[in-house]
């Protein structure tokens, strides 16, 4: 790092640390990642008080431009100064968020930085990791998919007290909404039971020659509750007997049964069934399942899917970034009718 001090300037002797630490990144003799030096190096080589060197990386670090690691010392961050900085938390890392993920990256462009990481829908987890990036990114995107306020609510953190934290205008919650938090903060979100209702509604052409519908909603794996109120509602309002079932494992195809289905393992399971007991689908038993995926087009002469549009979710939410607006939108929900159902 090229430091000059200039004892006669008017210019604090911190903000001219922090002005040679920004004229090297834009010049690029500072890269990204490259470690600067420590405060008791800078102190000693310039004279300088210790005081004076960390406020200097304290406004560096609050800015984004540095960080630092524990027990190695202070990184540069970004590229340049005006770079877009991001903090993506997802719950896990399926194939339809990793569709997400690119999806922002690539609307972001190179001039963003997204750090991933993953919560595990472990609400003290995800605390602790917004903690850590306290005032390093310009959008903090979370996706609030946390279950362990059920199912373990002594060691949870409430999750809308949680996000209150992060200022709204700096706030992005991406595939589940929460209509009661507060703020001005950016939202691209699905309606997991009216979605689920009005696709299945808009395929009941397809459902008519099935007598029963199978939800099969994993015990093991957490998805939305409100999938199994849109799957009632509709099961309910069409007059189809139905059941909801937590696995396939020594379960034995119906026929005259419609499946829905969450997982892919599930998925799979059924296909092989269908194969074993000689039965045709989208005859004599039904498939549809969630989320789509390149895979699910072609296996076994193509997969009915119900599915949000995970390309467009991760565009409209960089979108919105990139224009700072803080607007909540329902992500595109649809039925793609193939030869399964």
């Amino acid at each position: 790092m090229q430091l000059t001090i200039n004892e006669r300037s008017s210019i604090p002797k911190y903000r001219q640390i922090v002005e040679a630490v920004l004229h090297g990144i834009e010049t690029g003799t500072l890269h990204r990642d490259e470690q600067l030096p420590s405060i008791n190096e800078l102190s000693v080589e310039f004279y300088l008080a210790r005081d004076t060197v960390e406020k200097a990386y304290k406004v560096l670090k609050k800015d984004g431009v540095i960080e630092s690691v524990r027990g190695k010392g202070y990184f540069v961050r970004r590229e340049g100064p005006d770079q877009l900085r991001v903090l993506l938390l997802m719950n896990k890392l399926s194939a339809y968020k990793k569709i997400i993920y690119y999806a922002l990256l690539d609307a972001l462009g190179p001039g963003a930085v997204v750090d991933l990481r993953l919560h595990h829908h472990d609400t003290a987890k995800c605390a602790q990791l917004i903690q850590d990036g306290q005032g390093d990114y310009d959008y903090y995107v979370v996706m609030p998919h946390f279950y362990d306020q059920i199912t373990a609510p002594a060691q949870s953190v409430n999750i809308r007290s949680l996000l209150s934290d992060i200022p709204a205008n700096k706030l992005v919650l991406l595939d589940k909404g929460l209509p009661d938090l507060k703020g001005d903060y950016i939202a691209v979100y699905q309606q997991f039971d009216n979605d689920l209702y009005e696709a299945l509604e808009s395929g009941s052409d397809l459902l008519e020659k099935y007598g029963k519908l199978v939800l099969i909603f994993p015990g093991d794996v957490r998805y939305p509750t409100e999938i199994i109120q849109g799957f009632r509602n509709y099961a309910v309002h069409y007059k189809k007997n139905f059941s909801v079932l937590a696995t396939t494992v020594n379960y034995t195809i119906e026929p005259g049964t419609a499946y829905v289905v969450l997982e892919d393992s599930d998925l799979a399971e059924l296909v092989r069934q269908v194969r074993r007991q000689n039965l045709t689908l989208g005859r004599d038993v039904g498939i549809l399942s969630f989320n789509e995926t390149p895979l699910k087009e072609v296996l076994a002469d193509g997969i009915t899917v119900v599915s949000t549009d995970h390309e467009q979710m991760g565009r409209s939410a960089a979108q919105l970034m990139l224009a700072h607006r803080s607007e909540k939108i329902k992500n595109p929900f649809k039925l793609i009718r193939r030869a399964s159902l």
